[in-house]
């Protein structure tokens, strides 16, 4: 039994959460071309150092270069967007995003603690002049202000703007379930950034056995909840993401940087907090409703790699090399 879709069938179906996308374009020469860009996840709309939330990661392939994980699993809170580019940007979307919340948090670094920034990505390197580091950190801040909590553009946008997926363009995709359970009511969305797979991996098509000569590839994989989970049940759910990759036909090569990141909206956690004891409220491992946030969570990343191709168009890159759109009904 397949879970009931979000209203919108997007990760911005979990309420309060925001995304968004600059994306960079330009032919230069017959050699290079810029084919990139930026995506900012923002967990709610208001003071995320202030107001942080419960998060945790899975890296399946640790063939990445992220930021801010190993903070993220010991503490197991989120306090800044979730930034998503391509490799050689992880330093300039790092700068980009700790200057837009230096700005909001003037206490940051002073009288009380730094912040954690977190940014994933994926080499685009195949269609973007990769060398010429053409996000630049106002990029970064140009995303997190473009962030709505609207349905998201999918596609070649954003970080996904050069990204090749089981030999077709791919990019960003969404999508939303709703998980009912004796008497409650939740939310699951995701959103992927896909990079990875060959034609003749794909499970969910039939794709032509044509090889593309791309590298080995990644995806990010980013999950909201709005179910009341802290961050050791985000880390179980971050772990069906590869449950929902392989349903597509990835194998997780040796060469992918399969990372996923999972927050909840439910609990949010106050920076500034008198009392030494904090209390919250979290389903129960053994309540029959978790069993329904994972098959979610698996049918969710599913989906959002399908519509990352499905909602990709056909982009020409450097070396006047063109990756087509996938053909999808």
């Amino acid at each position: 039994m397949t879970l009931k879709k979000g209203k919108e069938n997007c990760i911005t179906d979990v309420q309060g959460v925001k995304v968004g996308h600059v994306t960079l374009y330009e032919k230069l020469d017959e050699e290079n071309t810029i084919c990139t860009g930026v995506t900012a996840i923002l967990p709610h709309g208001g003071n995320l150092f202030k107001e942080k939330v419960h998060a945790s990661s899975a890296v399946i392939n640790g063939f990445g270069k992220t930021a801010g994980l190993i903070q993220l699993d010991e503490l197991g809170f989120l306090e800044s967007p979730i930034m998503l580019t391509n490799t050689f940007s992880i330093g300039s979307v790092l700068q980009g995003t700790l200057q837009h919340m230096l700005d909001e948090n003037k206490d940051i670094g002073d009288n009380t603690s730094t912040i954690n920034i977190v940014v994933g990505e994926c080499n685009d390197g195949y269609l973007n002049s990769i060398r010429l580091q053409a996000v630049k950190p106002e990029h970064a801040v140009q995303a997190i202000k473009n962030a709505k909590p609207e349905p998201v553009e999918e596609g070649a946008v954003g970080a996904g703007k050069g990204m090749v997926c089981f030999g077709y363009k791919g990019g960003i995709g969404t999508s939303s379930r709703v998980v009912s359970e004796g008497g409650e009511a939740y939310t699951i969305g995701v959103l992927v950034l896909s990079n990875y797979g060959s034609r003749d991996e794909a499970l969910f098509a039939d794709f032509n056995k044509i090889e593309l000569n791309t590298p080995d590839g990644s995806i990010m994989m980013i999950v909201a909840t709005d179910a009341p989970l802290y961050d050791r049940q985000l880390k179980r759910l971050a772990n069906r993401c590869a449950a929902g990759l392989g349903r597509t036909g990835s194998h997780i090569a040796h060469g992918s940087g399969d990372i996923a990141i999972a927050f909840s909206t439910a609990n949010t956690h106050r920076h500034y907090f008198d009392s030494p004891v904090e209390s919250i409220t979290f389903v129960r491992d053994s309540h029959p409703i978790m069993n329904r946030l994972f098959q979610a969570v698996t049918e969710a990343t599913e989906e959002a790699v399908i519509r990352s191709l499905k909602m990709a168009e056909t982009t020409e890159g450097r070396k006047g090399r063109v990756v087509e759109k996938a053909p999808l009904g």
